[in-house]
């Protein structure tokens, strides 16, 4: 579970200090540009890093500095509660003069407090204990390191840590991109779903028995849903599509033909399943009513919040009332700045009613823009 996120530096976040510890569900609302799906870039930074992709050009440029601030560093802080340990990992990117890619000033790893490696510039140290170096070597300034170290085993603490980073789910999903077509696994989609196919199949290859928690969802919002089939249509690959049947009639639909919202509620089918299967997860989704009719809206964030807990986190963003009024004043964070001049800012729901700053209605006030 996320317990804590900084950043600095990095597009319209400056100092930003997220502090989410016992949250497993966190609304983030705010106006257009107020730095909501910033915070889902930030994070796809460590995503990529555990996925692998260690090149610093491969991760931020030039353009990700605050308001052009190449003179000072990009600092990304992550704190993680994994079996009961925190893990910390810093990672500081510069741009000396002259240089037309990033590298890396610093990065580290703490474990429970205690260092497992730290970085300075090329020079990577390895610890076993805080004052017993177990090796040093240099790594290209280009080049992040975390990738590259390589653990002991599987359950090998830094292992932990990058598949826990590798399957978090950053979700902004566009349904026109999504097709059921997949030529392959995977158990690590895309942020906008157009690898929708390949995660179904890799859920479900991997975890048979996910298909009756994805089953059992899909007959509660989609209730005409007759089966769900993932056939083989040549030697590496699968086609999606779904049965409805009424009235003692059948229709066998292509998942691409699906409607937009249709597609959303797959995704979160295998949202829940993955999160059982091989989480729990850390799934961050940008504002997930999208493509909801109202009435269904409800139903679907309550979905999502009711399985992320015990270990696992979800954070949302909506405009959208009916989601709004799923989250209380504890768990709901109000982003927000003055102009795209200014860096961005963070308070929780709660601290506007204690403060008296917002009084009654909060969907009310934000429509009034009493708030924000």
């Amino acid at each position: 579970m996320l317990q804590r996120l900084y950043i600095n530096n990095f597009r319209c976040l400056e100092n930003f200090d997220l502090s989410v510890k016992e949250m497993p569900s966190v609304l983030l609302i705010g106006k257009n540009g107020s730095g909501k799906s910033t915070i889902r870039f930030a994070l796809e930074v460590f995503q990529k890093i555990g996925r692998g992709i260690n090149r610093v050009k491969d991760l931020v440029g030039h353009k990700d500095f605050g308001w052009g601030h190449d003179k000072m560093p990009i600092r990304l802080e992550m704190e993680v509660l994994l079996v009961g340990q925190i893990y910390r990992y810093v990672l500081a990117l510069e741009l000396p003069e002259k240089f037309k890619e990033l590298r890396v000033l610093e990065e580290q790893m703490l474990i429970a407090g205690i260092p497992h490696y730290t970085r300075e510039g090329a020079q990577v140290t390895l610890y076993k204990t805080p004052q017993n170096v177990e090796a040093k070597f240099l790594v290209d300034w280009h080049l992040i390191a975390l990738p590259v170290i390589q653990a002991e085993s599987g359950a090998d603490p830094l292992n932990k840590f990058k598949t826990w980073l590798a399957h978090m789910l950053l979700l902004a999903p566009i349904p026109s991109l999504m097709d059921g077509n997949s030529n392959g696994e995977t158990l690590e989609p895309n942020w906008n779903g157009s690898s929708f196919g390949e995660w179904f199949s890799g859920v479900l290859g991997r975890y048979p028995s996910a298909y009756t928690l994805i089953d059992k969802y899909l007959r509660e919002v989609i209730p005409d849903i007759q089966d769900i089939q993932n056939e083989v249509v040549s030697k590496d690959s699968k086609s999606l599509s779904v049965s409805f049947e009424a009235n003692q009639a059948t229709m066998r639909v292509y998942f691409e033909d699906l409607s937009d919202g249709e597609k959303c509620f797959f995704i979160c089918a295998v949202v829940l399943a993955a999160n059982k299967f091989y989480g729990p997860l850390f799934c961050f989704w940008d504002e997930p009513d999208n493509y909801l009719a109202l009435h269904e809206v409800g139903h679907f964030i309550t979905a999502l919040r009711r399985v992320f807990k015990d270990g696992a986190q979800i954070f949302m963003t909506s405009h959208n009332p009916e989601a709004i009024r799923k989250f209380s004043d504890e768990n709901t964070l109000a982003l927000f700045r003055d102009s795209h001049l200014e860096p961005t800012r963070s308070k929780l729901l709660a601290d506007f009613v204690s403060s008296g700053e917002l009084q009654g209605d909060l969907v009310n006030a934000l429509i009034l823009g009493d708030i924000l």
